[in-house]
């Protein structure tokens, strides 16, 4: 049976996971200009933040990602916080693994008391595009200066 589960990204399952999701964003970058940023620890612990780690039936761990607090807009009464490192191996795309990884990031997320997800992405990342409207994500204006994105988008956790 799949699971998630939290790790810190400085343990093993981890690394290799985020090594491989470097690899592939640098491999597939359009005009070879991807730069790599190491994920911060200390972002990804709670209450500010997590990084699980998908398991899929068999035991293996294919996937990953995280979310930390970031700053929202002075004066809005937001609690924002960032999806970050999302990523699935490719023997597990296509599976639902993605839906489920996400869905448990934005659980964990409203738990730390988010109001709000955001994230950026690359235009490029097609299927990570239908994964994000899926969930109920929208486009929004850029929030950071990443240089290896192109599209910024957020989803309301606040409940009617």
């Amino acid at each position: 049976m799949s699971r998630l589960r939290a790790e810190s990204v400085d343990a093993p399952a981890a690394i290799a996971l985020l090594n491989e999701y470097m690899a592939f964003r640098a491999d597939g970058f359009p005009g070879g200009g991807y730069q790599r940023s190491p994920a911060d620890a200390s972002a990804f612990v709670p209450p500010v933040g997590v990084f699980l780690v998908f398991t899929d039936d068999d035991g293996v761990d294919v996937g990953c990602g995280g979310v930390r607090r970031i700053e929202a807009p002075a004066g809005t009464g937001v609690v924002r916080f960032e999806v970050k490192h999302l990523y699935m191996r490719a023997s597990a795309r296509g599976s639902g693994g993605g839906s489920a990884l996400l869905a448990g990031l934005e659980e964990r997320a409203r738990g730390f008391g988010a109001t709000e997800l955001v994230l950026d992405t690359h235009h490029s990342l097609d299927a990570a595009g239908r994964l994000y409207a899926r969930a109920g994500f929208t486009a929004i204006a850029a929030y950071n200066d990443n240089p290896n994105a192109t599209v910024w988008l957020r989803k309301s956790l606040k409940r009617d």
